[in-house]
């Protein structure tokens, strides 16, 4: 964990520069402070949430702010994801309460990235809050590291100096799923594999076909996966899985994006097993890392706004250690 969150810092530091190559020193990622919530609905108490530029920004795959969003059920609510800071998770409670009188009592953080688990201080009181156990275990061990990069990436005076860990109630172990009942409405929080991090959690409402991904699943086409930990392997196998798992009609709330359809899937997949092809045949040759990446082009992935650094600097280097890592025996 410790390795694949370091790693994180630094991959979405040099994405700062790349989304906005005039950037200052603090201009952030996307600004807490400005950022408006929307919700759509989804079906009967079902609904998304994503920022009102969502889809312009998607449409390149540029850097939207965190997605989320919440089911109602009998009993009460579950919110998904907490968001950034006191401002945004306000603002997801707000759209949570024009929709119903019901209480938020579970939230959920897909990983333990902050704009989706700092708003867990500013939770009402009695939320039980669900996290994987490794996220859980990060939290614990880095974070005061954790919120000094959030810092610098999101800038100061965006409400995070004022975070605390908040611990969470229930843990989801690796590989397994927990179920949650809200009350004529019943909810899995699973772990389908390495995904981005090693504490990814998918939200699956079965009832009404939903699917919550987090970071696993940045946001749709041209946005590419990030092979932050050099797990192209485990990562494509576990696309693989939440797309054999899906019916053709679920829909996906990713990350950082508006709502999207099984089929869009497939584009990450194709992405994955294209450079584990194309790694594989040039690693057969006997070429080095460097020949690789040059060899390695893949043109026809070029319309995502970073792939100019996620693929030739990060993605093509990950899955050549990967597949040229030993055997494990």
């Amino acid at each position: 964990m410790k390795t694949t969150f370091t790693k994180i810092a630094l991959s979405a530091s040099i994405a700062v520069a790349l989304v906005s190559p005039n950037a200052q020193a603090q201009e952030p990622i996307w600004d807490g402070n400005t950022v408006v919530l929307q919700s759509e609905k989804l079906n009967d108490n079902v609904f998304a949430v994503y920022p009102t530029n969502a889809a312009e920004l998607g449409k390149k795959g540029g850097a939207a702010a965190t997605s989320g969003g919440f089911i109602v059920g009998d009993k009460g609510v579950l919110m998904i994801e907490t968001m950034l800071n006191q401002r945004l998770n306000k603002q997801a409670q707000d759209l949570i309460a024009a929709q119903t009188k019901k209480p938020i009592i579970y939230a959920v953080n897909t990983s333990a990235h902050g704009d989706h688990s700092y708003g867990n201080m500013y939770l009402p009181k009695g939320v039980k809050i669900i996290q994987h156990a490794n996220t859980s275990a990060y939290i614990g061990a880095h974070f005061k590291a954790d919120t000094d990069f959030m810092l610098q990436n999101f800038g100061k005076g965006r409400g995070i100096e004022q975070i605390k860990p908040t611990p969470a109630d229930i843990l989801v172990g690796t590989n397994s799923t927990v179920t949650i009942d809200l009350g004529n409405k019943k909810v899995d929080i699973m772990d389908f594999g390495f995904a981005q991090t090693g504490g990814d959690l998918m939200v699956w409402d079965a009832a009404d076909k939903v699917m919550w991904t987090g970071n696993a699943i940045i946001t749709n086409k041209p946005a590419l996966p990030w092979l932050l930990d050099g797990h192209l392997i485990e990562t494509l196998e576990t696309f693989k899985k939440i797309y054999a798992f899906l019916p053709a009609d679920a829909r996906i709330v990713p990350g950082h994006g508006v709502v999207m359809g099984r089929e869009d899937i497939k584009w990450h997949i194709d992405y994955l097993t294209t450079i584990k092809t194309q790694v594989a045949d040039a690693i057969a040759q006997g070429l080095t890392l460097e020949q690789t990446v040059e060899k390695v082009k893949m043109p026809e992935y070029r319309g995502y706004v970073l792939f100019d650094w996620v693929h030739p600097k990060l993605n093509v280097p990950a899955a050549y250690k990967d597949l040229t890592k030993p055997a494990v025996k």
